[in-house]
């Protein structure tokens, strides 16, 4: 979900108000989701190397995921939303982490849609983890680093999205993104709706999916 700070710039705004304008995109989009039989959707919301910006920054972050569970788990709670996280969300405060823990035993047993937002999260550092517990346990092979990954309990990762006309992965899932289909969209994150997500699924759906068969 990038471009939040250049959506902000582009207004002459602080960027809290890109940052508030991204979470509302986000509520859009999950509402969306049902009847389009998407039934994972992960978010990349806070990367390990994000804790470099400033301090107001990361606090205006931290109010923002704070407001948006406290808003918002009742309606996920109804429509049978699972909140997953996926990195290691006990390094921000702690009253954050009480209301994520708290939304994650309150979800656990929905089972419509699978909403994981990655929290402290870095692509390398998972496959590094996950390739250290599985070394405790015996041998290291793809099928026991894949099962001590983070997604571990999420279907194989069909489709990566990056917005804000930025060409990279900036370390999101880089083992699941292995086969994974990209696309890439100059919209940035809070301009993001969800015709805009229709669009890549309908991308999506028109490509041939080969897995180096041929």
């Amino acid at each position: 979900m990038d471009g939040n700070g250049r959506w902000a710039k582009k207004r002459m705004l602080p960027r809290a108000m890109g940052h508030k304008k991204g979470v509302e995109a986000v509520r859009n989009l999950v509402r969306s989701l049902r009847g389009t039989g998407v039934k994972a959707l992960t978010l990349y919301a806070f990367s390990s190397e994000n804790w470099k910006r400033g301090a107001d920054e990361i606090d205006d972050l931290t109010k923002l995921m704070k407001h948006f569970i406290r808003s918002d788990l009742g309606e996920m709670i109804e429509n049978g939303v699972r909140l997953q996280i996926i990195g290691d969300h006990s390094a921000f405060e702690p009253e954050a982490v009480a209301l994520i823990d708290d939304a994650l035993a309150r979800t656990a047993h929905n089972t419509d849609t699978t909403l994981t937002v990655a929290l402290n999260y870095g692509g390398q550092q998972e496959i590094a983890r996950a390739a250290a517990a599985a070394a405790a346990v015996g041998d290291v092979t793809v099928e026991t680093i894949a099962a001590h990954l983070d997604t571990a309990s999420l279907p194989p990762l069909d489709l990566l999205i990056r917005t804000s006309g930025e060409v990279r992965l900036s370390n999101f899932l880089l083992w699941q993104a292995a086969y994974a289909e990209l696309y890439f969209t100059d919209v940035l994150w809070p301009d993001f709706t969800p015709e805009h997500f229709r669009e890549a699924l309908a991308s999506f759906s028109a490509r041939e999916r080969r897995y180096g068969g041929r």
